[in-house]
């Protein structure tokens, strides 16, 4: 079990210490794989009112660059996460290819369980923080860490980041 005190205190300074998107996202990605494990994090903000999202960080630039922005797909998946506000977990690489078209990249990387968890400020939702590990690692355990300690923490540092652009 890890030390969440501890974790959460690390990623509150490191989270007052950034001075760049990256450095503030770096801070979620470190506490993310303290808490539950990642083998690839990326951070995908979306604007609702202009209908369009962005890979905003990767902790893999290479495979999964931070991006300009792509229009928003309306389809099963943004709409458990945006309207329905649940976490899209899957477990298997074969339950990642039912929504990801990108599912052979994401087992090439050793990936094959994913936890989307949506991310809302004042109601509106702004983000989803992702994490990937390898097959049927996501456990209940993990995914009620995940829920807890880390949209808490990716609230923070989204409404930081509306009061500060750029961060």
């Amino acid at each position: 079990m890890p030390d969440l005190e501890r974790a959460r205190a690390e990623f509150d300074a490191a989270l007052g210490r950034a001075e760049h998107a990256d450095q503030a996202f770096a801070a979620l990605q470190a506490l993310t794989e303290e808490v539950v494990g990642a083998k690839l994090f990326t951070v995908m903000t979306v604007d609702m009112a202009a209908g369009v999202a962005r890979r905003a960080y990767s902790s893999d630039a290479r495979s999964y660059p931070a991006s300009g922005t792509k229009p928003i797909h309306y389809d099963a998946w943004f709409k458990g996460v945006s309207e329905q506000r649940v976490a899209f977990v899957a477990n298997t690489l074969a339950d990642i290819a039912k929504v990801f078209p990108d599912y052979e990249l994401i087992g090439s990387l050793g990936c094959g369980s994913v936890i989307n968890l949506p991310i809302f400020i004042d109601d509106v939702f702004v983000c989803t923080v992702n994490m990937l590990h390898e097959e049927h690692y996501y456990t209940e355990d993990r995914v009620a860490l995940a829920k807890t300690c880390l949209v808490r923490a990716a609230e923070q540092l989204m409404r930081r980041a509306t009061k500060k652009p750029g961060l």
